[in-house]
């Protein structure tokens, strides 16, 4: 008897916290609001539980200008990581659902920071708007871009892009949705 609940504790209790362990991962779901009054029109949710940690995530992120104006037609305007409210994000459009890793996580994490601590004026409409923004979060991701995209003005075709891109990446198993 004593063997036996040996053999659970050290065999068969390290696979059931392996297996748990295996469904704690945050997920990435990249989404385009084509045009609007609202911003960002490329944004980003991650939801889950860090493996390595256990640390719960349920945020979103976009960069966008602090205010619309003309101003924003001409040049660099002040910029910052903004996060969607609830109804926002569910009239948006959501493009797909990828599994990250937690170093992707993290690298996801290390580009917003950078971005949240660019030097002010850090939005430009032609060189470092939220589908510029968006991009990054997504080669941080592990997926493929254009960087020569003609798509950066227009967040729909460029997630789309980003799509066809990573077909190979987001068909290996780690794509949950795709829109």
């Amino acid at each position: 008897m004593m063997l036996k609940r040996l053999l659970l504790t050290f065999l068969i209790a390290p696979m059931m916290l392996w297996a748990n362990a295996a469904h704690a991962s945050v997920t990435i779901t990249f989404y385009s609001h084509e045009l609007g009054s609202q911003f960002p029109h490329a944004f980003a949710t991650l939801k889950g539980k860090v493996d390595s940690t256990g640390e719960s995530v349920d945020t979103n992120v976009g960069f966008t200008a602090t205010s619309t104006g003309p101003s924003i037609l001409f040049g660099w305007v002040q910029g910052e990581i903004s996060h969607a409210k609830p109804k926002y994000i569910a009239s948006s459009n959501p493009h797909f659902t990828y599994e990250l890793t937690d170093a992707e996580y993290r690298a996801v994490m290390a580009v917003t920071e950078k971005w949240r601590n660019k030097k002010q004026k850090s939005y430009n409409l032609n060189t470092a708007n939220c589908v510029h923004f968006i991009a990054e979060v997504a080669t941080a991701a592990g997926l493929r871009i254009n960087s020569k995209s003609k798509f950066f003005k227009k967040p729909t075709s460029f997630l789309k892009e980003v799509t066809t891109l990573s077909r190979e990446r987001l068909a290996s198993g780690r794509i949950l949705f795709k829109g």
